[in-house]
């Protein structure tokens, strides 16, 4: 199997880095993994990760839910009750974020597709973007969606340009980032919003819980995002910030996935305990949430 090694770092380009984490894939191969920290921004980054033609193998599994709907076991049924109603709220914060009630929207690994088919719902013009060709069959057999295999992000959707573009837990998946956040500018009108959801490896629960943090999920999750470097990285790339937001129930059910992975007993009152934990220490703090929500819009500089 091809492993991509990382020598430079793609946030910075220094070109030290030292070993922060060795973290278990606890999905598919129960493999370690080194997670590395960049010596000069302190970007975070899985090392000899798989590369993107190869890494699909680490997704064929029945429990890895954004791929394949499953109801089974408690976490996996509450999983979607909070889906169903985060979807709604995220919906909001598009039309607000935006100021647009029907616009053009692309979803970028959108999954099975439960978040498009709500916004086309509400009268959005929608596309979407899935690696996954179970999760793409699924949003077409259940939505009457059609969704654009992940090549369309950099080879496709030609004169497209879009008022909204979701990405809700997917930059951590993509392999040639410097590449995605070029292309993200160009699809984005120039008074578009650019919406991105990502884990936070500066959160309570991930100091926590350590090298066990289930949101650390290698070799899936390539890039370790926190507040400072996931700025760093719109602002690389011809991005302002304008706001960013937690979301609260996500401590919740990582902790009790991170007490399931563990094999504790009593792994749901544990990670619920903890997830309120995590919940309340945001109170002091929002950059403290299990993940963030960034939202941006491109600067002057940065409109083509």
């Amino acid at each position: 199997m091809t492993r991509i090694h990382i020598d430079t770092c793609p946030l910075c380009g220094h070109q030290t880095s030292e070993q922060a984490l060795m973290c278990v894939d606890r999905y598919a191969s129960g493999e370690t993994f080194h997670v590395e920290r960049c010596a000069s921004c302190g970007f975070l980054f899985t090392q000899d990760f798989p590369a993107e033609s190869e890494i699909g193998v680490y997704y064929e599994t029945p429990d890895y839910i954004s791929h394949t709907d499953t109801k089974r076991g408690l976490m996996n049924t509450l999983y979607h009750y909070v889906r169903n109603y985060m979807l709604h709220r995220k919906a909001r914060l598009v039309e607000q974020a935006s100021g647009v009630k029907r616009g053009r929207l692309l979803d970028i690994g959108t999954g099975t597709g439960y978040f498009p088919a709500v916004m086309q719902r509400r009268g959005w013009a929608v596309q979407a973007i899935e690696k996954s060709e179970q999760a793409r069959g699924f949003a077409r057999d259940h939505f009457g969606l059609q969704v654009h295999p992940d090549e369309a992000l950099m080879e496709g959707l030609t004169g497209e340009r879009f008022d909204v573009i979701t990405l809700w837990h997917v930059m951590e998946h993509l392999e040639h980032l410097d590449e995605v956040w070029q292309r993200l500018n160009a699809l984005l009108t120039d008074n578009g919003v650019l919406i991105v959801a990502v884990p936070n490896a500066a959160s309570w629960d991930a100091k926590h819980y350590g090298a066990d943090w289930a949101a650390y999920d290698v070799p899936r999750h390539l890039w370790h995002f926190t507040p400072v470097s996931m700025l760093q990285w719109g602002m690389k790339h011809g991005f302002v910030p304008v706001k960013r937001l937690p979301m609260p129930f996500d401590a919740f059910y990582v902790s009790m996935l991170t007490e399931q992975h563990l094999k504790h007993r009593f792994s749901f009152l544990r990670g619920l305990v903890t997830g309120t934990l995590a919940w309340l220490a945001t109170w002091g703090g929002k950059d403290r949430s299990s993940s963030m929500i960034y939202l941006f819009r491109k600067d002057e500089k940065g409109r083509e």
